[in-house]
């Protein structure tokens, strides 16, 4: 259990990034600084893209870190302070206005960088620390939980502390609080999950990499990235974190303007999506035994959308209460309940798929690369985030909400374009997404096989080069467990 809340104490940072890019971000410098929305989500897109570009050499450097503190570690100690400083700027402009393009553009990739830094070693733990498929599952759920925690945490803080006054959201003072708060929070929880687990993952790494060279590393990262699994899980991820970017960004702009929340109803918002991780929580765990991880990512994606949408389809239609009534309210956030908690199944089950694919390539190549994986991953998420917060800002526009709109006095045209879009988008998605995680070809069955083979492998190894050498020490033991029962 110690262990399980300290993984989940190190997602936090995430939580809190995910956060402040995919809910505040774009309409505290659309709404509160006054740049045009679209050039804002080009932004952030280039921001998301150089990130992911730069985040496979990020994940290859971390698996050729060689020292007595591990592979990860020294990496979880180092880029903390300075992410901390970036998010500060990033919330609070030197000038108090909006900044260049240049300028924005430069903050973010900065953020997204030394985030990375941190994350792809912190989650590349998890299939050193074990290769039970279960297992895997129950770290990241707890992974998951510390990421909401973390984020619906600040937009509670947001929406009470930081940003309590009439004008809401739209106080630019609020965010400066805001990024002072996270900053340190991001800070504290990288760090501290580090410090917890430093005695169970501090030691030197059974083998030396080679030195590091640009053309290696690319030739490592194709190699990887040519796994076939790993193939079906980046076109089904793809779609699927496009679905969670474009959510996450346009979700005020809904809650504002179509649904016409109040401050008191908005404050209920991130309890309602806590309570719905609780619900993740519980249910993700049966869902992996009785149907496995692809296909409960599948079932989860296109039922959960489904619901997602139907509040929408009903207030087009007619049978909807009066937006902002309490009535529209609470059956609204009922919906919120279970749709989020079926998208956070399908991306929870998509992230553990991952850990499978290390052994998998690992019986391939002999060669492990956590790191090059889960930084494959934020590749696929970073460049799909970024994709869905353009589509976010390119659906705001083609509905041509004013840039000083006001909940209760948008014409119906723009509520009805704005609403269709999006729902159609998500629709599509969640179709796409569905259909490749679907087809994951790595069952319980197949990956318990494989571990088998590969501690057995070792034992070999560990066998001949006793005979080989037998007054030279025992070789290292490996990170894999004996073979499972």
């Amino acid at each position: 259990m110690r262990l399980k809340l300290i993984q989940g104490f190190g997602a936090v940072a995430f939580g809190v990034k995910d956060n402040g890019f995919s809910f505040f971000l774009l309409i505290f410098y659309n709404q509160v600084l006054g740049m045009d929305a679209a050039l804002v989500s080009v932004a952030l897109l280039i921001a998301l893209l150089v990130d992911a570009v730069v985040d496979p050499i990020l994940g290859n450097l971390s698996d050729r870190t060689y020292t007595r503190w591990g592979r990860r570690l020294p990496w979880l100690y180092a880029a903390p302070i300075p992410l901390a400083f970036c998010w500060v700027l990033l919330w609070s402009p030197p000038s108090g206005e909006a900044p260049s393009f240049a300028g924005l553009l430069g903050i973010a990739i900065a953020v997204r960088l030394l985030l990375s830094a941190c994350e792809v070693p912190s989650i590349s733990l998890v299939p050193e620390i074990t290769a039970d498929y279960d297992e895997r599952t129950t770290l990241f759920r707890y992974r998951a939980m510390g990421g909401w925690i973390g984020g619906l945490g600040m937009m509670v803080l947001a929406y009470t502390v930081f940003m309590p006054g009439a004008e809401g959201l739209l106080q630019q003072d609020g965010y400066f609080v805001f990024g002072i708060f996270g900053a340190v929070l991001m800070a504290a929880s990288v760090i501290g999950s580090a410090l917890g687990q430093h005695k169970l993952v501090a030691r030197l790494p059974a083998t030396k990499p080679a030195p590091f060279t640009i053309k290696g590393a690319f030739s490592e990262i194709t190699e990887a990235f040519s796994e076939r699994a790993f193939l079906i899980f980046a076109v089904g991820g793809l779609a699927a974190y496009v679905h969670q970017g474009m959510t996450f960004s346009i979700t005020n702009y809904l809650n504002l303007f179509v649904w016409q929340l109040t401050r008191a109803q908005l404050i209920l918002y991130p309890l309602v999506l806590f309570a719905s991780v609780v619900l993740m929580f519980v249910m993700i765990g049966p869902l992996h035994r009785r149907f496995g991880k692809a296909k409960s990512a599948g079932l989860a994606m296109i039922v959960g959308t489904s619901i997602g949408i139907t509040p929408f389809a009903l207030l087009l239609l007619g049978f909807w209460p009066q937006p902002g009534s309490t009535a529209s309210t609470g059956l609204f956030y009922g919906f919120v309940l279970i749709a989020n908690s079926l998208g956070t199944i399908s991306l929870v089950s998509a992230t553990s798929m991952i850990a499978e694919i290390v052994e998998a390539f690992e019986e391939r190549t002999n060669r492990r690369a956590e790191g090059s994986f889960y930084s494959g991953n934020w590749l696929v998420q970073k460049c799909a985030t970024g994709a869905g917060i353009f589509m976010s800002g390119q659906i705001i526009s083609l509905s041509q909400l004013a840039t000083d709109a006001s909940p209760g006095t948008v014409p119906q045209g723009v509520i009805t374009d704005l609403v269709i879009y999006y729902c159609g988008a998500m629709l599509l998605l969640a179709v796409i997404a569905a259909w490749w995680l679907a087809r994951f070809p790595i069952s319980r069955e197949d990956h318990e096989a494989r571990v088998n083979r590969l501690a057995e492998r070792r034992m070999r190894e560990n066998r001949d080069a006793v005979a080989a050498a037998p007054d030279a020490p025992f070789a290292q033991e490996g990170i894999l467990p004996a073979p499972q029962k």
